[in-house]
């Protein structure tokens, strides 16, 4: 008689396949990202990002409303200034957008956790994510400066702050700047394993924030190397690390899992701008089931590894979350 493993048995019903089920998603994984632009004095629509906008310090609250009553309990924040310089002035200021932003929703919903997103991209006049000399990224300079950005954002109430400038040593210049202005309880999630990605182009769309010479090649990571990855890892960490990120997300599963197996640090999957525009024009186009689509891309992020998500996904699925339960 042929012997063998009778696997569909866990598989018999909708009840059993629930049963035994080995990863979930919860509106608790979710990070929503939100723009807020000094330029516009209502809502934009992003052209290559249906359904996402720019929001104006009059708008704000509104979406933020929408995504606390959905349950999500996080945002990052990104902001788009009204002037831009070679140093960035926007992005530290006092009086800039995202710190007047912040401002206005912390007091509105204190629970809400406040991400911001740390960097210099959207408020350089070359579109770069640090202090440029003779067409080259300095990188100790720009330590300087994106650590003022950090303790400005954190000043005016972030949660958290997020740098994602890609420069070596900008955790533990940060971690030092924080601890400095007095805010050692304030954690630090560190975009630790980025990419120089061609998902990104919806972003610098909506952003603002695309370099006005050369590329990010020599800051970002080459997309082709693994072990680089564990690396910048391991280097955040050491340097004081609260959180760890992967970005972007769907095409480095891989990197995921090699991080998770890495770190006990919790791990951050970024649901790029570029996945979803991918996503949103099949569906469009009738090609895919959306709603499948990105449950199974959000699920196989969280099998991976990822211990949260930042999707721009994030209010339509939490959404879909109620609707199944009424």
């Amino acid at each position: 008689m042929v012997t063998f493993d009778r696997h569909r048995r866990l598989r018999s019903s909708a009840a059993m396949r629930d049963l035994v089920r080995e990863n979930h998603l919860e509106k608790s994984d979710l990070i929503m990202p939100v723009f807020v632009d000094a330029t516009i004095q209502d809502k934009e629509e992003i052209a290559s990002m249906p359904g996402i906008y720019r929001y104006s310090l009059n708008t704000i609250l509104d979406e933020i409303k929408e995504i606390v009553d959905l349950g999500i309990q996080s945002i990052i924040i990104f902001g788009i200034p009204d002037h831009k310089d070679d140093v960035g002035t926007g992005a530290w200021e006092d009086n800039g957008i995202v710190q007047e932003a912040i401002r206005k929703i912390k007091a509105a919903y204190p629970e809400l956790i406040v991400i911001a997103d740390t960097c210099m991209c959207e408020y350089t006049s070359t579109g770069h994510c640090g202090i440029v000399k003779d067409h080259k990224v300095l990188n100790d300079e720009s330590l300087e400066y994106n650590t003022k950005v950090a303790v400005s954002q954190v000043k005016a109430g972030a949660d958290m702050v997020a740098p994602s400038n890609a420069m070596d040593g900008f955790v533990a210049a940060i971690r030092e700047g924080l601890d400095k202005a007095g805010f050692k309880e304030t954690p630090i999630m560190a975009y630790s394993v980025k990419f120089a990605s061609s998902f990104y182009g919806p972003f610098r769309d909506a952003a603002d924030g695309a370099p006005q010479f050369g590329d990010r090649k020599g800051y970002q990571m080459d997309p082709a190397n693994r072990l680089e990855a564990i690396r910048e890892m391991k280097s955040d960490e050491k340097e004081g690390a609260d959180f760890t990120m992967v970005k972007p997300a769907m095409a480095f599963a891989d990197i995921i899992r090699d991080v998770r197996n890495n770190t006990n640090l919790p791990l951050v999957a970024y649901n790029v701008s570029g996945e979803y525009a991918m996503v949103k024009a099949a569906a469009a186009n009738g090609w895919i089931d959306e709603e499948q689509i990105v449950n199974e891309v959000l699920v196989g992020l969280k099998r991976a590894g990822a211990d949260l998500i930042i999707t721009y996904f994030a209010k339509e699925v939490a959404a879909r979350m109620d609707a199944q339960k009424k």
